[in-house]
């Protein structure tokens, strides 16, 4: 009897030692207290593998180590870096967001303005008035504010207003971007506060006085940097932004010195500020860019490229450093992703006889309007062009008893024989799906408020000649945008407590990014995020 009773005791310890051991591996891990998310422009995993022996411990190298890699972002087709950031923050395509790129048409007015533009917002140091309001969905942002009732804090840093505005959410407490007119950091009324190293540069250590004295030189010696023809190994490039420059502050916003600038304020924002520290979970969201340098004299730039790469991760190492000096990163989910950089370039010396030509919309859509004008009267049937796509009269369509799907059929007839033009979809066929290599993510990327009536496929290699930033241009006097047809792999690099190392090299809906962020904090996802998490728990 007492041997069973014995046994029963030790069966017993045992059961109960099971169970607490069982109990203490699903205890979860702490959560997060800071959320740092660093968005860049043009980021690619090519060039972060090919320059990783370049790069130092704490920065790519630590996020590849210690993190999770995900190769390549999918985003599908037509997307600029303003429609990837929100769909980054709110898990959601244009179609249902509404941001489908920085840039749309006013059909009415027939101009182009910022997506997020709002007229009836004054923005404070600056003329551009900027809103949230376009962004149709709520962001992770949005619901790190609200999960902790607004006691948490979150701030956004970027150079261009509309990924700062994105980054911010409706809910931000502040979004910060360099003023193209005067160099300043700026903000919409949309946002109450002014962080104090905002205040702090803006009057003390301001940009316009430090701009004149900077430079953008390699950071290495030129052999260092791999892949490069050894003509471009012997001049070294050194780019500057003096006051006789009309658009230096724009230009400067494109340039390593930049990335440089936002980091060091982000640096100030979490060493003053006390980010992560107050027991509930703060968020700070970065803007950089590493695209191609459009700027200097040489259509290759490369080694501007490369050496952005090599600055931009000592940048993240520093933001790293002040991050362990503050709340530590054991409290910390920091993740990097990439957004497509703008399609096109510069193009080819002439010595390369490569096959090119020029495709003018102002002229296509003048013969378009002439060709339209012979088969159902005089009027202007086409509206305008922008971003590639064609609008029409709708209001000319409704007003003569035309079906808008049948004139978009015959423009698109005579669209397809124009010289130049590879394809056109009309919207008709978007949005039904028969559009496109890919019709579904064709139909997800547009946002059918700001489309046009059709879109029109340039060959690869052709320029589009008078139409830059929604201006007319002279050709002689501008260098044009080149059509370049190509699939880019955008990553992301995610670090946080909960993870264990490891890579995803499948392709990956871009739309899984922002749950998976709220899983990994234990909040909500964005209210329009319909794609399921990635599971990268340990």
């Amino acid at each position: 009897m007492t041997s069973r009773i014995a046994c029963a005791m030790v069966a017993s310890m045992v059961t109960i030692g099971i169970a607490a051991a069982s109990t203490r591996a699903k205890d979860p891990s702490p959560r997060p207290t800071l959320v740092v998310g660093i968005f860049v422009e043009g980021l690619t995993a090519d060039y972060v593998n090919l320059l990783r022996s370049n790069f130092g411990p704490d920065g790519f190298n630590r996020l590849i180590v210690d993190g999770v890699t995900i190769e390549n972002i999918d985003y599908g087709p037509g997307i600029d870096a303003t429609a990837a950031t929100a769909m980054l923050v709110s898990g959601a395509a244009p179609a249902v967001n509404g941001i489908p790129s920085a840039r749309v048409w006013d059909t009415s007015k027939r101009i182009d303005y910022p997506v997020l533009l709002d007229a009836e917002s004054i923005g404070s140091f600056t003329e551009q008035a900027m809103t949230p309001a376009p962004l149709l969905v709520s962001t992770l942002a949005d619901e790190v504010r609200i999960s902790d009732g607004g006691l948490g804090v979150v701030h956004a840093i970027a150079a261009d207003p509309q990924v700062a505005i994105l980054l911010g959410g409706h809910a931000g407490n502040s979004s910060f971007w360099i003023s193209d007119i005067t160099g300043k950091w700026t903000t919409s009324r949309h946002y109450r506060e002014t962080p104090s190293p905002i205040a702090r540069r803006n009057v003390g250590f301001n940009l316009p006085v430090r701009i004149d004295t900077m430079a953008w030189e390699p950071a290495l010696e030129l052999s260092l940097y791999p892949d490069l023809p050894e003509y471009k190994k012997l001049y070294p490039f050194r780019h500057t932004f003096p006051s006789r420059q009309a658009d230096r502050f724009k230009i400067f916003k494109t340039s390593a010195p930049a990335n440089r600038e936002i980091a060091a304020t982000a640096v100030d924002y979490i060493s003053t500020l006390s980010l992560g520290k107050r027991g509930v979970t703060d968020m700070l969201s970065l803007g950089f860019n590493v695209c191609p340098y459009l700027y200097g004299r040489d259509a290759d730039n490369r080694i501007e490229t490369m050496d952005a790469y090599v600055r931009l991760d000592a940048d993240i190492a520093g933001i790293i450093r002040a991050i362990e000096k503050g709340p530590g990163m054991d409290k910390t989910l920091f993740f990097v992703a990439g957004t497509p950089a703008p399609a096109g370039g510069k193009r080819d010396e002439e010595k390369w006889n490569i096959p090119s030509g020029q495709f003018s919309p102002r002229k296509a859509v003048s013969l378009l309007n002439m060709y339209l004008m012979a088969i159902h009267g005089n009027g202007e049937w086409v509206s305008g062009y922008h971003n590639g796509y064609f609008y029409l009269n709708r209001q000319l369509l409704k007003e003569r008893g035309i079906k808008d799907s049948d004139m978009r059929r015959e423009a698109a007839d005579f669209l397809a024989r124009m010289s130049g033009v590879s394809d056109v979809y009309t919207l008709d066929d978007i949005l039904a799906r028969r559009a496109g290599d890919t019709p579904s993510a064709l139909r997800r990327n547009i946002s059918a408020t700001h489309a046009g009536d059709l879109l029109v496929m340039v060959n690869p290699g052709w320029e589009i000649s008078d139409e830059i930033d929604g201006q007319t241009v002279n050709i002689e006097q501008s260098s044009l945008p080149v059509v370049r047809w190509q699939a880019t792999t955008s990553p992301i690099y995610i670090m946080a407590p909960s993870l264990s190392a490891g890579e995803i090299t499948e392709r990956v809906d871009a739309r899984a990014i922002a749950p998976t962020i709220a899983r990994q904090l234990r909040i909500r996802s964005p209210n329009a995020a319909s794609v399921s998490p990635l599971l990268l728990d340990k």
